[in-house]
């Protein structure tokens, strides 16, 4: 029997954080790999982008020994003492490179969880009385029915809204931050969790809405000479 493959290099592995950490810098992780390459990051998001590296050689190695160990039992090689040997080095390295992957995961989330402190810290909230033209339509949007969803593959995470717009989650986190939206986590986010407003949204929502002008009445005193004339008095 051949010896295992080598992991294969090619495209980047996608992991479980990278939608947390576009929602926290803002940019997608391609761009930031590329601003890492030309040493525009400050420190602390170059400390992100070289931990979410390693996660992704982790979640490749873990890919590979998965898919090796597949191979391994689709019938494509006899049952034999070889094929056996085989299948327990597969599992101990597949379950090393679980290891290897958890543990890249923490130093992630302590690289995260710093910027996401100080990018909450620095943000202005949406404030319920002074409503952006943005944040009046992401609630309308969302009052006409909406679900927050996570995508199975790319792990991307929005809302969807039965209008059709899609609302990113960096916006959908200030709407809940100022308290104007929530959704039920009850739900899976791969099902949908359903988003609505908050009593404090639908009435900042009301608030900014430009009140109509009411339509002064007609003036209904009747002048000399005018139609229909009214009768003169008789005497």
């Amino acid at each position: 029997m051949a010896p295992d493959p080598a992991p294969a290099q090619g495209r980047r592995a996608l992991s479980a954080l990278d939608h947390r950490i576009e929602a926290a810098t803002g940019h997608d992780v391609d761009t930031l790999w590329a601003h890492r390459e030309r040493g525009v990051l400050d420190e602390d998001h170059a400390r992100l982008v070289d931990q979410h590296r390693e996660l992704t050689q982790a979640e490749t190695g873990v890919t590979f020994h998965r898919q090796l160990l597949n191979r391994l039992f689709s019938g494509e090689f006899p049952v034999d003492r070889a094929l056996l040997q085989r299948l327990d080095r597969t599992v101990d390295q597949l379950e090393e490179a679980a290891d290897v992957r958890a543990a890249a995961v923490q130093r992630v989330l302590a690289a995260l969880e710093l910027i996401e402190a100080a990018a909450a810290s620095a943000s202005p909230t949406v404030k319920a009385d002074a409503l952006s033209a943005a944040d009046q339509a992401a609630l309308l949007a969302i009052a006409g029915g909406a679900k927050f969803y996570e995508h199975l593959l790319t792990h991307r995470m929005s809302v969807r809204c039965a209008s059709g717009a899609r609302i990113p989650y960096a916006e959908l986190q200030r709407l809940e931050n100022a308290g104007l939206a929530s959704r039920d986590t009850a739900h899976p986010v791969h099902a949908g969790q359903p988003v609505v407003l908050t009593d404090a949204g639908r009435a900042a929502l009301r608030a900014a809405r430009p009140q109509p002008t009411p339509t002064p009445l007609p003036d209904r005193t009747v002048r000399p000479g005018s139609w229909p004339s009214t009768p003169a008095p008789r005497r």
